[in-house]
């Protein structure tokens, strides 16, 4: 054993690197703190000004900031008017909030596996596995970011276009009539600041979602945000009064503008329909406005971090993340290593054995039918094969803005004993 492969004898003499510990620094304690001194913390000026800024950054007239990403694709699954009979179109190799919005609504998801090249286009469902199962009922096509590798999604539109062109669509209200095809609904919880044709994520579906949550590249402690981008036949403004409403249980006034001063009556407010509570409050806003105001250059940081990892794994029989191609760039949301097939057996081990060296990873994620759930329901991981294969051998290596590249080089060099270790090993 080289001694670069010698495992230390005290490995918890450096400090641990934690998988991805949210970035709160004094400028957003600070933010944080002139909000809640104001006397306005729930939804008011902070939110309206962080969904001008996010409007602005992604290239979109309106941008709807909500509670969670799951609360804001309920939402948009609402304002379509999704329900029992129709079928949603998603990955099979997602988090579950994927497919729960489309189940709570008595909706049907019908789910994706994985190319058999799976890495080819970054653990992404490709549209030729789509076409074949996009039926009458098929309201919504929803494709997911993994990692922050972001789906063309103007390409994915024009399919869409021309398939319905094709075979028709079968609308049961208003809104899926104007639309005249399924939605393409975009799950880009991982990929804020992922780009497209020199574009960014957020204007080339018609609505793409973006998640806040702690673990984001960008966070609010929880939270999310619906960039809209529909056809023109749609009023952008009325649609983000609209989903803005249906998010603070179909009210058409929130908090802010009850209160504001005004005439007579200024506080009278109509419920147009029974909605959800799913609305950012300014604390939140203030958090993301700080975070968004950097974010360029913590973008940067992350994909210093990313080069470090491409450089050291390269040529280690490992199969690294796809993160740049003629069109796209990654968000580096996360950094995806997947083992040889032959290797996988050992993937829990060599996590656990990274554990001991103070280093947390993860795995995203277990396939849908994987989980107790959705298996109770009838879907049946044997028919998702690749997705199935995919998860067995996948690691997420940290990847934060508390870590250097002299972590990646620590990391890089755990992972590395560990796996030496366990095949020289030859552990069954």
């Amino acid at each position: 054993m080289s001694a670069d492969c010698e495992r230390p004898h005290s490995p918890q003499a450096e400090p641990p690197i934690g998988f991805a510990p949210p970035f709160i620094d004094e400028e957003t304690i600070a933010a944080v703190e002139r909000v809640l001194r104001s006397g306005w913390i729930t939804t008011g000026p902070e939110t309206a000004a962080f969904e001008r800024e996010l409007a602005a950054y992604v290239r979109v007239n309106h941008v709807v900031c909500g509670g969670s990403w799951t609360g804001l694709a309920g939402v948009v699954l609402d304002w379509l008017g999704v329900g029992p009979g129709d079928e949603v179109i998603l990955p099979a190799y997602t988090y579950c909030a994927t497919a729960n919005v489309v189940l709570h609504r008595g909706a049907t998801p019908v789910l994706v596996d994985l190319p058999e090249d799976g890495r080819k286009d970054g653990l992404n469902i490709a549209w030729e596995q789509v076409a074949p199962l996009l039926s009458p009922r098929t309201k919504v096509v929803m494709p997911v970011d993994i990692g922050g590798w972001p789906v063309d999604g103007a390409h994915w539109k024009a399919k869409l276009e021309s398939w319905t062109d094709a075979h028709g669509f079968q609308a049961s209200n208003e809104i899926q009539k104007t639309l005249g095809r399924p939605l393409l609904l975009s799950d880009a919880a991982h990929s804020l600041g992922a780009r497209v044709a020199d574009r960014p994520v957020g204007g080339d579906a018609d609505i793409t979602i973006f998640s806040f949550h702690a673990v984001k590249n960008l966070t609010t402690a929880e939270g999310g945000a619906a960039a809209l981008a529909l056809p023109d036949a749609f009023s952008s403004e009325e649609v983000y009064r609209t989903l803005r409403s249906h998010g603070l249980h179909g009210q058409t006034k929130d908090a802010a503008a009850k209160f504001k001063q005004g005439g007579k009556g200024q506080w009278r407010y109509d419920v147009t329909h029974p909605g959800f509570k799913c609305n950012m409050t300014d604390i939140q806003a203030a958090m993301g406005r700080v975070a968004l105001s950097r974010y360029d250059q913590d973008q940067d940081h992350r994909k210093q971090l990313a080069d470090a990892y491409d450089r050291a794994l390269v040529g280690r029989g490992l199969s690294l993340p796809v993160r740049k191609d003629g069109t796209r760039t990654s968000a580096d949301h996360l950094y995806v290593i997947l083992l040889e097939e032959q290797h996988a057996h050992h993937r829990d081990e060599i996590m656990g054995r990274m554990a001991e060296d103070g280093i947390a990873t993860n795995v995203h994620f277990p396939p849908l039918p994987l989980l107790t759930a959705y298996a109770q329901i009838g879907y049946d991981i044997k028919a998702f094969p690749h997705a199935h294969q995919l998860y067995l051998r996948a690691i997420s290596l940290p990847l934060h803005l508390s870590i250097s590249e002299a972590d990646v080089a620590r990391v890089v060099r755990s992972l590395e004993r560990a796996m030496h270790d366990l095949t020289s090993a030859n552990i069954p």
